[in-house]
């Protein structure tokens, strides 16, 4: 396919890649594509915008577009240990993006000690309270990655709200003690909340329980037994009817709720919150549809790209915008499974990999900007 039309030295390029997990951030893929380009079509314009689907990685993309800083606080981890965290504060606006994983994240746990009953979302709402206390009301926070089962009641207690068991006595947030609690305490909630927006960016659709709830699909990935989650899954079912009763939300019932253990239905039935995909907020963010309008080709990419991808990934999602108006756009996967007509379908006038069969993953990993890099300068001159 000829893009050029004759006048090579015109094309633009948007370069919209998402990481390469385990092995390049979304930065680190972007500007290897755009070393490609340079190599083979070094009179192209190349726009870089390095992507995220809302989970980690949205701190890159915001910082790489300068639409505000990061600010790190003092908070704690899952287990109640002190803990520095960061997050994201927009420029000119009263407007933060908080990442759950970054104080209650799973990867801040050993193995030994991950165990949803033990855990809490306390340390995220600490980073609210600072976010609030300084006079922020909208408060964006992406849930991927969580360590926690605690229906959000972690972040209720570090924002003033207490949780009481049968005899009056406040509970300490945690799984476990989602069995005990027998209702809630608002007296001293913070009263910024009562002024303040919250979107959760939000990219699945469990609900808080039954088989495909919180318990049921996500705690076994944060340590707990098959006892433990059937503990879970009952503890969660009387509290939520308690958490209804108090607030008036049906959060039983709601989609994409079952969310980090809860912590979706949680902040619905706590502050209102609302529940928006986190590329869509990412997009509007960024005006991605607005810079796909204003360019020749785009070049996306990912880690590996399977049937699934078309369920939700970046480069789809790429794609399906790029479709809309017309738009030629090229993969670049570390490996390429999917399907020629899912690629088709998803959007794709090409798809590349760049592991090849004789390569080892640990090679590919290791060298994977440069692999990258000499994938677009052997095939994009072909293709255009």
């Amino acid at each position: 396919m000829n893009l050029l039309n004759l006048k090579p030295f015109y094309l633009k390029i948007l370069v919209a890649p998402d990481s390469f997990k385990e092995s390049l951030t979304a930065s680190e893929v972007a500007c290897a594509i755009a070393l490609g380009i340079e190599k083979c079509l070094p009179y192209a314009q190349c726009v870089s915008l390095p992507f995220s689907d809302g989970g980690e990685g949205a701190f890159e993309v915001l910082g790489a577009l300068n639409l505000g800083k990061c600010i790190s606080v003092a908070t704690q981890d899952p287990l109640g240990r002190a803990l520095t965290a960061p997050y994201f504060e927009f420029t000119d606006s009263k407007t933060v993006w908080i990442e759950l994983s970054q104080a209650s994240g799973l990867a801040l746990l050993k193995i030994e000690d991950q165990n949803p009953l033990n855990t809490s979302t306390y340390g995220t709402g600490m980073q609210i309270r600072h976010a609030l206390e300084r006079g922020k009301d909208h408060i964006i926070l992406g849930i991927g990655g969580s360590a926690t089962h605690d229906v959000a009641t972690g972040i209720f207690s570090a924002l003033g709200g207490k949780l009481l068991d049968q005899n009056g006595n406040t509970l300490k947030a945690s799984g476990a003690a989602l069995e005990h609690c027998t209702a809630l305490n608002w007296e001293d909630l913070m009263p910024q909340l009562q002024n303040s927006h919250f979107t959760i960016a939000c990219d699945v659709h469990n609900k808080l329980t039954g088989t495909k709830g919180a318990a049921a699909i996500y705690a076994a990935q944060k340590g707990a037994t098959p006892e433990i989650i059937d503990r879970l899954e009952q503890a969660t079912i009387r509290f939520g009817k308690i958490l209804e009763k108090e607030t008036g939300q049906k959060i039983l019932d709601c989609d994409g709720g079952g969310a980090a253990g809860g912590t979706a239905a949680g902040l619905l039935a706590f502050a209102q919150a609302e529940l928006k995909n986190g590329f869509d907020i990412l997009s509007e963010l960024t005006a991605l549809e607005d810079q796909i309008k204003q360019v020749d080709l785009i070049i996306t990419g990912e880690g590996r790209t399977d049937d699934q991808s078309k369920f939700g990934k970046v480069p789809f999602k790429i794609a399906a915008l790029a479709q809309k108006h017309k738009k030629s756009v090229l993969l670049y996967s570390g490996g390429v499974t999917a399907s020629p007509r899912v690629l088709k379908e998803g959007g794709f006038t090409e798809a590349f990999a760049i592991k090849t069969e004789a390569m080892s993953l640990d090679y590919a990993k290791e060298n994977a900007s440069k692999l990258l890099t000499d994938k677009v300068v052997h095939t994009l001159k072909d293709f255009i």
